[in-house]
């Protein structure tokens, strides 16, 4: 097997099973939380949507202090490591304290925003749920970065035990909290493990051998000239992250025009379709991970890297999409749909195929600009695939989910041909020494 593409896979399997395990904690939190009615579980939905939203603010300094870090492994400049760590600390102060107290003052307006303006039952819940979990944000943070640190580090199996520390914590502490404090449990569970985890992770980073060499060196930049690196770095990622997460929900709203049915059918799927996707970012991170490596030792392989991580991620697609396809009238029924949700569900399941092996290409090629500098050139792209994407869906909803799921595939063509374009122009200047940043400008 080609080296390259035993690196992606050793880097990306415990990525993917953290990933796995962090949709399971939620899975858990809800399982719990579904004891205690509709309201209850409306207010913990809602709130771990929000949640999902501000992981994009933790991009900025978790996803640009890997690759910094990676970097800076890379050239072996235990001065650079230091200096891009400091970086991410910087940014975590900065950007923190003001979700922290924002989210806690604004707790009741941010609840009735997120239900949409409903004065029911839910909605002080959901403001009791953000009491404890706007404070317990900085847990989330302070761990997304170091997971960012440590896999920067070239440790994805450090992260991927975190992950599994966390979710077995949830398993174990949520039917004594719930049970006991109902929705403000589930909430106090989730921070109360994420400490353990935060806590054990804080132990990783001082017995890594890198990064205790690295504390060891002189910084190779100020902490403001760092801060601003991370900034510069990680800003389109997350930015990337945040386009994306509109453009779904902007989705489920043309979703909607299909009826009620289509809207749960296409909820199914999506869950269902994360087994795979997560497989996808899995790949991503791999690929950002060892592109940054290679570059940081002086050497130029965006080339070979993104042909083995086209190959891994596409494979998974291939497979995905066959295994959907075969499997789909028996997956409905695992979340207890009806007959009309369950055929609509089939529809979507066995028509996704083409899009998911166009989002893995692109997906992937996207890990391989990321670790070279060109974040802001994936970003574009992404704008660009969303503004077709939308227009698009809305037009061929006339066709039902299918047209949809057409809509989805034809909008990642583009994102497709635009991102390999991009990537042959930055080929075409390796001889001239000219940066993925500057060809995709």
């Amino acid at each position: 097997m080609n080296a390259h593409r035993q690196q992606l896979i050793a880097l990306a399997r415990p990525v993917y099973f953290s990933l796995l395990a962090s949709v399971a904690a939620g899975i858990i939190n809800t399982v719990w939380v579904s004891r205690l009615g509709g309201p209850a579980v409306a207010a913990v939905a809602v709130a771990t949507n929000t949640e999902n939203v501000l992981l994009g603010v933790a991009l900025v300094f978790g996803s640009g202090t890997t690759v910094l870090v990676a970097h800076a492994r890379g050239a072996r400049d235990p001065g650079a490591v230091r200096a891009a760590v400091r970086g991410g600390w910087a940014v975590f102060a900065l950007v923190t304290p003001v979700v922290v107290v924002g989210g806690v003052l604004l707790r009741e307006p941010l609840a009735r925003l997120v239900l949409g303006g409903d004065d029911g039952a839910a909605l002080p819940l959901a403001a009791a749920y953000f009491a404890i979990s706007m404070p317990g944000m900085a847990v989330f943070f302070a761990q997304n970065l170091v997971d960012g640190i440590l896999k920067g580090a070239g440790d994805t199996r450090t992260p991927m035990r975190l992950a599994l520390l966390t979710g077995g914590l949830i398993l174990v502490c949520d039917p004594f909290l719930i049970d006991r404090y109902g929705v403000r449990g589930a909430a106090a569970s989730t921070v109360l493990c994420r400490c353990v985890a935060l806590a054990a992770g804080l132990v990783a980073l001082r017995r890594n051998a890198l990064l205790r060499t690295a504390t060891r060196a002189r910084p190779a930049e100020p902490v403001g000239a760092a801060l601003r690196r991370t900034l510069r770095t990680g800003l389109p990622m997350s930015a990337d992250f945040t386009v994306r997460q509109a453009g779904a929900l902007a989705l489920v709203a043309i979703v909607a025009r299909l009826g009620v049915t289509a809207v749960a059918a296409y909820a199914i799927a999506y869950k269902v379709m994360y087994v795979a996707t997560m497989a996808f970012y899995a790949v991503r991170q791999a690929a950002s991970i060892h592109t940054a490596h290679t570059r940081g030792a002086g050497r130029d392989e965006r080339r070979v890297i993104g042909r083995q991580a086209l190959i891994v991620s596409g494979t998974v697609a291939l497979a995905a999409a066959v295994l959907l396809g075969v499997a789909a009238p028996w997956l409905p029924a695992v979340f207890g749909a009806g007959p009309g949700v369950g055929h609509d569900c089939v529809l979507f399941l066995r028509g996704v195929g083409p899009y998911l092996l166009l989002m893995s290409c692109f997906i992937a090629l996207g890990g391989v600009f990321e670790g070279s500098g060109g974040a802001p050139a994936v970003l574009r792209v992404t704008v660009l695939g969303t503004a077709v994407q939308l227009p698009l869906a809305y037009g061929l909803s006339g066709l039902g989910l299918p047209g949809v799921c057409l809509a989805l595939a034809l909008a990642m063509a583009v994102q497709c041909g635009a991102l390999l374009v991009l990537f042959r122009r930055a080929r075409r200047h390796e001889d001239t020494g000219v940066s993925l940043v500057r060809a995709s400008a």
